[in-house]
């Protein structure tokens, strides 16, 4: 099965959340904006609290005590999901509810026995409903969970521990062929000769021991029995305790002696066939591989490689969800392969699919916001700050998102000033030529400015922006808002007034005021109520390559 939809309630920075899935899926953000969240609730929804957690730990900050926190996943491919549980009772419970559905949804929520229990919607009687008792009996049904977080160590995966992948791969591929192995039968024949036999030096010396320590005994009970220590013949598994993973890369070390990088993608490897040894066996459950920067400590050439990997993995009929800060991992096109952008406004994570004409945006915030970094946008609008760049690229996005196309929205740092140094930068940073007199750009960007405040040094400021480009003025490549801000210059019921802007100072407030106002205003509102702004957008596409 995989995941089809999810919706969060409540889970810590994730007041409400919806969205669909497909079998690829990248979500990209600023730091602390929530990406992870999204990954712990998925991996509560399947394993539940961690030790010492409550529903106290999770719940969203602002919300009510007795509100619940819950994690709903709709999942498709649920009759073959059926057709291989192992458990016969619980698979003709749940064909008698779902009768010939290949979707199912299923919830964890705190409200129900704490979040200790998961529930099914059954459409038939409109009800939550738990057919298959304990949690863990859900292991039979869903597809296994996967979580690489940042704080996984190579030995997590790779060492030889209850249930790591690797001791599981080599408890299930290799014990059937040594048990069969003569030369194991005369390993465990000599094992119990040492330790067994009354002849033995070892079985001798264990004795003397035992009777040493059974003298001690006796004075503290006097009827105390005798004391023997018996060395049990090993199983596999003890054998494979001092499980050691070598690599040869020109100096044979141990794995944990590499290098980050390569601790990382042998994990990731690691998973990657353990995916494939539960694939060709009996155990036949697909996988959701949740890799929480998938980037982390890789060469841009090495995350290239990797997203190629997990893409196969993805082709192959498993779910992968990476959350990533590389451009690398977002900027590829693939099949069934969906663009998340995690934002936070207020305190509150949110996360949204985009398309490609959002995604130069993205990939441009991912290389640091430099010009630089650009590989040639058809043309630049530069404004002041977030907000308006946040409305502009919202505007392209709904009301010109063919001829907006390639149009790439930078916003200056909020003054004269820095707007100063960003248009420099467009203009000389892109250059293919660095010693040409006439930047490629030059007679196409186009600027957006806040009308400037009365003070001298501002004033001073614009004076020389302007005379420092004369040809954005002659070619009607700079707009000047009539107000100091663009919130001030929306039309109503959205204005505000200064000292209404001046209080807007929370996080990203004046940002998701913007993304308000930018989906909810009408292209002829827009059109006719902010000609500045319009009139800068249509000279844009006009000037663009």
């Amino acid at each position: 099965m995989k995941i089809k939809r999810i919706r969060i309630s409540r889970f810590r920075s994730i007041f409400e959340a919806d969205e669909e899935l497909l079998d690829f899926n990248v979500m990209v953000g600023q730091n602390n904006h929530g990406k992870t969240n999204i990954f712990e609730a998925i991996h509560w929804f399947f394993k539940g609290y961690g030790r010492g957690e409550t529903v106290e730990n999770i719940r969203f900050c602002e919300a009510d005590t007795n509100e619940p926190v819950s994690v709903e996943l709709t999942f498709t491919g649920l009759q073959q999901a059926i057709d291989e549980m192992s458990n016969a009772t619980k698979q003709r419970a749940l064909r008698e509810l779902l009768a010939d559905s290949d979707q199912i949804i299923i919830r964890r929520n705190s409200d129900q026995e704490g979040g200790k229990k998961r529930e099914l919607w059954v459409d038939s009687s409109e009800t939550w409903q738990n057919p298959m008792g304990a949690d863990g009996t859900w292991g039979d049904l869903l597809p296994a969970l996967e979580y690489i977080h940042t704080s996984v160590r190579l030995s997590d995966v790779g060492g030889y521990k209850k249930s790591s992948p690797i001791s599981e791969m080599l408890s299930g591929v290799l014990v059937a062929i040594i048990e069969s192995n003569p030369l194991y039968g005369e390993f465990k024949a000599k094992f119990s000769e040492l330790f067994g036999s009354d002849d033995s030096a070892v079985r001798v010396k264990l004795n003397e021991i035992g009777d040493r320590v059974q003298v001690y005994l006796q004075k503290q009970f006097p009827d105390g029995a005798n004391v023997r220590f018996d060395v049990q013949n090993p199983v596999f598994d003890d054998l494979l305790k001092n499980f050691e993973t070598e690599i040869d890369d020109g100096v044979v070390t141990a794995a944990e002696a590499k290098g980050d990088g390569m601790q990382r993608a042998l994990m990731l490897s690691i998973v990657q066939a353990y995916a494939d040894h539960r694939r060709e066996s009996e155990l036949a459950r697909k996988f959701i591989f949740l890799i929480d920067e998938a980037e982390l400590h890789l060469h841009p050439t090495a995350q290239r490689a990797l997203k190629t990997a997990l893409m196969e993995i993805a082709e192959q009929g498993e779910q992968v969800l990476v959350n990533t800060h590389s451009s690398v991992l977002v900027t590829d096109d693939a099949p069934q392969q969906r663009l998340f952008q995690v934002r936070k406004n207020a305190g509150r994570t949110s996360f949204s699919a985009i398309g490609v004409a959002e995604k130069q945006s993205i990939v441009f915030e991912l290389l640091g916001g430099s010009p630089a970094d650009l590989l040639l946008p058809r043309n630049f609008i530069i404004v002041e700050g977030r907000s308006d760049c946040e409305f502009l690229r919202c505007i392209i996005r709904r009301f010109y998102p063919e001829e907006g196309q390639g149009i790439e929205v930078l916003f200056a740092g909020g003054d004269i000033e820095e707007q100063e140094r960003s248009l420099h930068a467009v203009h000389k940073m892109l250059v293919p030529i660095t010693s040409s007199a006439n930047p490629i750009y030059k007679e196409r960007v186009v600027v957006l400015c806040d009308l400037p405040n009365d003070t001298p040094r501002v004033q001073q400021k614009y004076s020389q922006f302007r005379a420092g480009y004369p040809y954005l003025s002659v070619d009607q490549q700079l707009f000047i808002l009539p107000k100091h801000s663009i919130e001030e210059y929306y039309p109503a019921p959205w204005t505000k007034n200064a000292d209404e802007v001046r209080e807007m100072t929370g996080p990203g407030q004046k940002v998701g005021y913007a993304s308000e106002v930018a989906n909810e205003i009408t292209l002829q509102d827009f059109e006719a109520q902010m000609p500045v702004v319009a009139d800068c957008i249509r000279s844009s596409i006009q000037l663009a390559f």
